[in-house]
């Protein structure tokens, strides 16, 4: 079974351009430039299932011609990765069924109390989510095939977020400071790596650019795809400081596992 992972977004949490128009050092006229808050569409047998749902997913869905969502998986309960949650409810009007959510005990927590109106009925309103608990292996089965995604907690500043790891091929670590020693080997020869990589400076929150190298040389995944980029990270610049085995990210960026 080939299941398809496209990068619906690779900026970090304002996006590139900003809104106030600012590039940074990223030159406009390269369209991998142009980057949208992370999040990632995971597709197989005519099913497809989101990671995180940014404030951008609406434009990101219809650039990719995404026309059906049948699940939800969040890495973490921060702005840039949960408020484009609305725009979910036209997926459940098109079956009057609930979305499946799947979410740590944290992001389940805000989620539930920020969007609670997305979760119980209220009024003339329809719950259009239903809540999941995260377990370590999460299991979906469309006809006779499976996927598989793990999730495994990772550090990311003064919270944990989950990074999650599908069918042991594809790593997907979209907001990372630190991987825990015990959980490393989960990480270890994967097919694709898709890893935050903020900007060149340290940041306490998120992997920068030489984290990424140093990660890179431990646990030697063939293909190491760079994510959450800021506006510090031409994607030209940044291509040709790279090994073979790194390329940066770009929104759209899709690969078959």
């Amino acid at each position: 079974m080939k299941i398809k992972f496209t990068l619906l977004g690779c900026g970090y949490s304002m996006g590139v351009p900003r809104i106030d128009g600012f590039f940074g050092n990223c030159d406009p006229r390269e369209k991998k430039n142009y980057r949208s808050r992370c999040s990632a569409a995971i597709s197989f047998n005519k099913k497809n299932y989101l990671i995180d749902t940014s404030p951008d997913i609406k434009q990101q869905l219809l650039q990719n011609k995404i026309k059906t969502v049948d699940g939800v998986f969040y890495t973490h309960s921060h702005a840039d990765q949960t408020h484009g949650i609305n725009d979910l409810r036209v997926f459940f009007l098109k079956k009057m069924k609930r979305i499946p959510v799947y979410a740590d005990e944290n992001t389940k927590k805000y989620l539930l109390k920020n969007f609670k109106y997305c979760f119980i009925k209220k009024s003339e309103y329809p719950a259009i989510l239903k809540m999941n608990k995260l377990k370590k292996i999460n299991k979906i089965k469309v006809g006779s095939k499976n996927l598989f995604l793990q999730s495994i907690p990772v550090k990311h500043g003064k919270i944990d977020c989950i990074a999650y790891i599908i069918n042991k091929k594809l790593g997907y670590a979209s907001d990372i400071s630190k991987i825990y020693k015990k959980d490393l080997h989960n990480f270890c020869n994967l097919k694709i790596f898709v890893v935050d990589c903020l900007r060149y400076k340290h940041h306490y929150s998120h992997f920068n650019f030489d984290n990424v190298l140093q990660l890179v040389k431990i646990i030697k995944p063939k293909l190491t795809v760079l994510t959450n980029l800021n506006t510090e990270m031409d994607y030209r610049n940044l291509k040709k400081k790279l090994p073979k085995n790194i390329v940066p990210g770009y929104d759209g960026m899709s690969f078959l596992i």
